[in-house]
């Protein structure tokens, strides 16, 4: 141990200290792990917090009348209190065998064997919900709040062999906390990126995202993943530029995907993101990304022209400038005072232009777009009066 000063003690909330009290009366060991332990330790506090115990699935079970499986195969069971709020318990476990994706596990192990098959000493920290007692083997409590490093729990290269995605994982924490990689950790995780190929798209997808979010600075995250490899294996795409501002929340991983990556769709796709998602990524990756100029007529014909993309096009021009862009204000305007930049706003529709005498085909689609461009020079135009007036006069 180095000496890391002792935290205080950890507020948990009532549901969790129910949960612990119920496991230890019956006899069952039962500590705090994972994100929100760590997390806590950094001064954030996280209400989500796991339990990890002595209990098997099984006997979690028993002792709780409302429980979810929600990774029994993997012994955690979730545990529902009265609110119906979910809450994690897994069992101490420990590795029998893995194929670098997934693991088989064993029970009937102590809460330091547990942390023992964690991925990082900043991860591989318990605290005992009644005893008030710190577990932390790996002296990872001074590699988060004194040396400020990731640090693989025991051989970094047997550990990222357990699962490539710890490599991932690694680059997240490090840019989410700007913290440096311990040099064996590092060099074990470059000589073993090639294997990044053998994870599921999803959960390469999830960790991209999650960086993305979390990094205290993106370009951080990007220099990270380019680094080691990943990049290389995943995300070729993106560029060798950072164009955008670090430091922005909240973030939108789609759009930030976008502003990094060349053909984004392409990119979203190889990771199986949602079609929602692909068509997100697609509307932003076109050449007028932003209006001509700040005046109202500019922002209008371009809020037509990109229609569902404007918001995404104009959060992508924050995130490269720092700040909102000169022409936000003049979008608000528009959208306050409900100015028509699609046919759909129009106050006339096809049905109002049949009744008047024109006939459904490509006239009558001629008109309304030469009435959407006529409302978008002069929104003051858009009344059903003054619209059929002008399909009059033009006929």
């Amino acid at each position: 141990m180095s000496g890391a000063p002792v935290p205080a003690a950890m507020p948990l909330p009532e549901p969790i200290l129910e949960i612990a009290r119920t496991l230890e009366d019956a006899g069952f060991e039962t500590w705090c792990v994972g994100g929100a332990v760590r997390d806590w330790l950094k001064g954030e506090l996280d209400k989500d917090v796991d339990l990890a115990t002595a209990a098997t699935p099984d006997q979690v079970q028993h002792l709780f009348p409302r429980t979810v499986a929600v990774g029994v195969r993997y012994g955690t069971v979730g545990v529902l209190d009265r609110d119906r709020a979910l809450h994690e318990v897994t069992t101490f476990r420990k590795d029998v065998s893995t194929d670098g994706r997934h693991a088989v596990v064993a029970y009937g192990v102590s809460i330091d064997e547990d942390l023992a098959r964690r991925d990082f000493t900043i991860n591989a920290l318990a605290y005992h919900p009644l005893r008030g007692e710190w577990r932390d083997p790996f002296d990872g409590k001074a590699d988060l709040l004194q040396r400020e490093i990731v640090r693989a729990v025991g051989d970094p290269v047997t550990r990222f062999a357990e699962d490539y995605l710890r490599i991932l994982r690694m680059i997240r924490f490090a840019a989410r906390f700007g913290f440096t990689i311990e040099p064996a950790t590092w060099q074990a995780a470059q000589a073993a990126a090639l294997r990044l190929s053998e994870l599921s798209a999803e959960r390469v997808r999830d960790e991209w995202f999650k960086g993305l979010e979390s990094a205290g600075s993106v370009a951080e995250l990007v220099r990270l993943w380019r680094d080691v490899g990943a990049a290389e294996v995943w995300l070729p795409e993106l560029g060798s530029e950072f164009p955008l501002a670090a430091q922005l929340r909240p973030r939108d991983a789609v759009v930030l995907t976008a502003g990094l990556c060349r053909s984004p769709a392409t990119v979203l796709r190889r990771l199986r993101a949602s079609n929602a998602e692909i068509a997100r990524a697609s509307g932003t990756d076109i050449p007028a990304q932003e209006p001509g100029s700040n005046e109202a007529v500019a922002v209008r014909r371009w809020l037509a022209a990109v229609g569902e993309a404007a918001d995404d096009l104009a959060l992508l021009a924050q995130y490269r400038l720092g700040t909102p862009p000169p022409w936000a204000e003049t979008l608000t305007g528009i959208r306050v005072r409900g100015e028509a930049t699609s046919r759909i706003q129009l106050a006339v529709t096809g049905d109002d232009l049949r009744a008047a005498g024109i006939a459904a085909g490509p006239e009558l689609g001629r008109l309304l777009g030469k009435l959407l461009d006529t409302v978008l020079e002069n929104p003051g135009c858009n009344s059903r009066e003054a619209l059929l007036a002008l399909v009059r006069s033009w006929r």
